[in-house]
């Protein structure tokens, strides 16, 4: 199928690039966080807001996004004050979250194709409403991603040092929680609330795997993200798949190609180095050098 040859293809392929790019400058800050789950917890509470859109005939997509802030915000202030585990505040809403969604989705009526369309992405009825709200806020949150990076990194790698230095240690971890939210919330069409959060992660993994500063990871994960989407897409409309899940499989594939070859890559080096690695000089001890 050639993209460019319908409107809606060719929303479909922009719309999966700007999230190719989003999802993973967002989810460098998330993996240096140890909290590369939180995209799912949110997710699943975002499905609760898809439900309340349907139940009272709202946008899907605002009630989402009010929703998963909510509950962003929440996770936020529990891990923040430590009253409960932050595991066990992430099974909350994982599933408080899509059981709530399932329940109200049910109730408005619904079709189960449409709760699926929400669960897995469906790229190819992006309504242009639908695409304006992904390319606006998506390239926001790109913005404010690689603008804010020094900070962002800071209380990521060391909350303390950042108190310390002066940064709004909470303004910014609330920053973070809401567009993880938002993230989440515009990758519903493309790839889907429940493979969303694997953009987020699976991109910043694999280039983990052949770099080394931060900066480096960010800029790599983003290449890779867009590669694994504008990819995803063309493969998903010649061999008629869901273009959420292929875009997925295309980022893990890169994952494993990348770990293996830098896998084989230490061991070529460390055969090399050990071949050229000229042996020590047999110095023979005084006593036997004069003859004693």
């Amino acid at each position: 199928m050639n993209l460019l040859a319908y409107d809606f293809t060719i929303r479909a392929l922009v719309a999966a690039l700007v999230i190719g790019l989003t999802a993973p400058a967002l989810g460098v800050y998330l993996v240096q966080r140890r909290m590369s789950l939180i995209g799912d917890g949110v997710g699943h509470v975002a499905l609760t807001g898809v439900g309340v859109g349907l139940l009272f005939n709202q946008s899907p997509v605002l009630t989402a996004m009010l929703v998963a802030a909510v509950g962003a915000i929440a996770i936020e202030l529990i891990r923040e004050r430590g009253r409960t585990a932050g595991d066990v505040a992430l099974a909350l809403l994982f599933y408080g979250g899509i059981a709530g969604g399932v329940v109200l989705v049910g109730l408005s009526g619904s079709s189960s194709r449409s709760l699926t369309s929400f669960l897995f992405g469906s790229l190819n009825t992006t309504s242009p409403q639908d695409f304006v709200v992904i390319v606006v806020l998506g390239l926001t949150l790109l913005a404010a991603m690689v603008l804010l990076r020094p900070a962002l990194f800071a209380i990521c790698h060391d909350e303390e040092y950042a108190r310390v230095a002066g940064l709004p240690v909470r303004a910014l971890n609330l920053l973070l929680a809401v567009t993880t939210a938002m993230t989440v919330t515009i990758a519903m069409r493309t790839v889907g609330l429940l493979l969303i959060s694997a953009m987020m992660v699976v991109p910043v993994a694999a280039a983990q795997q052949v770099t080394r500063g931060f900066r480096s990871t960010m800029a790599m994960a983003m290449v890779l993200g867009l590669v694994a989407a504008g990819a995803g897409v063309w493969l998903a409309g010649q061999i008629d798949t869901a273009p959420g899940a292929t875009i997925v499989l295309l980022a893990i594939g890169m994952f494993l190609a990348l770990a293996l070859g830098s896998a084989l890559w230490r061991i070529v080096s460390r055969r090399v180095a050990s071949r050229t690695a000229r042996p020590a000089p047999d110095v023979k001890p005084p006593e036997v050098a004069l003859g004693r």
